[in-house]
């Protein structure tokens, strides 16, 4: 399934990426979790913790909350931490090859389009290249990896009333290119 073209939706228990049945949902028999559960932070082995300091403080704009041997703890607006990082397993080691389970990527949501377009700035004063853009209907979201290959994305949300939504009411989300100029241009 190539889930970098076209569109997807749930409606029926059915996921339809443009003109194809992908998948049929089946319920879970279970009741779901509490609306209000999120995911509060991601940690991340890496090789180099300074390297990895380095590029979540001095490039993202992280805060360093917390510093000790072999471990660090950053965050955004002084949460204990958003992201934790260690080098207890991997000092000096390497991503995972192609083709290797684990994390795809984790994404940071930002509040406002202007937040993004200045994260695309700050990629872009530290020569950071993005491995893509796009427009989701639902959100903006930029792509790219941090020095130990973690792939990260970096999004905001439009307001949900603005989701594109079939006349069934199931969220229609697209990937469509985005336009960087034009989210750049959000910035005074």
């Amino acid at each position: 399934m190539d889930y970098e073209r076209g569109q997807y939706t749930s409606a029926s228990n059915i996921v339809i990426m443009g003109s194809f049945i992908i998948a049929r949902i089946k319920p879970s028999p279970m009741p779901s979790i509490d609306p209000g559960v999120d995911i509060g932070h991601v940690h991340l082995r890496v090789a180099d913790l300074d390297r990895a300091i380095g590029f979540y403080r001095d490039v993202l704009g992280f805060d360093l909350q917390t510093r000790m041997p072999g471990a660090a703890f950053l965050s955004a607006g002084g949460y204990h931490h958003h992201i934790g990082l260690n080098t207890w397993e991997s000092r000096g080691g390497s991503p995972p090859p192609r083709g290797s389970t684990g994390l795809y990527h984790f994404a940071i949501r930002y509040p406002t389009r202007r937040a993004l377009a200045d994260a695309l700035l700050r990629l872009r004063r530290a020569r950071i290249s993005l491995d893509g853009a796009s427009d989701h209907g639902v959100s903006e979201a930029l792509y790219l990896h941090d020095p130990d290959g973690n792939g990260i994305e970096l999004y905001w949300d439009r307001p949900r009333d603005e989701w594109p939504r079939g006349a069934d009411g199931a969220i229609q989300m697209v990937t469509a290119p985005l336009d960087l100029d034009g989210l750049i241009a959000e910035l005074p």
